[in-house]
């Protein structure tokens, strides 16, 4: 691997744009896309600086050799693999707070549904205010649980 395809490994490995790197670099992002094009090569303090942002060598950066290259690459599938992870386990969070929400409204209703059957005969005046007090409560333990289920920090 030459130095353009390091750069461009090393950039993509940290999750960074051409306009960051230029920003720590101090040079302007066409600078970065000439050095990953190979159409441009740094100055020596620049490589320098670049071996500090991607916390390598500037052997690393100026050599070439495999196992250093499997190293990077490896260390790039593993950051890509944890971002999955991270995605997964958000959508396993709000898939159950969506499924709590929906026993929560099952259960709403099912109040609703005990209380006109078996209080029917009884003349209860703010029948209507009573049931929208239900429903925002209902709707209140809805949120608090989301909020439990989604502020849940990943380990």
């Amino acid at each position: 691997m030459d130095f353009a395809e390091k750069l461009l490994t090393l950039r993509k490995a940290n999750d960074m744009t051409q306009e960051q790197l230029a920003e720590k670099l101090d040079v302007s992002r066409q600078s970065i896309s000439k050095w990953e094009s190979g159409q441009a090569t740094p100055e020596l303090e620049k490589i320098v600086a670049m071996s500090a942002v991607f916390n390598v060598t500037t052997d690393y950066l100026l050599k070439s050799s495999e196992i250093d290259d499997l190293s990077v690459k490896t260390e790039m599938l593993e950051k890509q693999q944890q971002m999955m992870l991270g995605r997964e386990e958000k959508q396993r969070q709000v898939f159950s707070c969506i499924m709590y929400s929906v026993v929560v409204y099952l259960v709403f209703f099912a109040v609703c549904f005990i209380e006109r059957f078996f209080f029917h005969e009884l003349d209860v005046s703010g029948g209507q205010e009573i049931l929208f007090a239900e429903f925002l409560i209902a709707t209140a333990v809805v949120i608090f649980i989301c909020v439990k289920k989604l502020g849940k920090k990943q380990e």
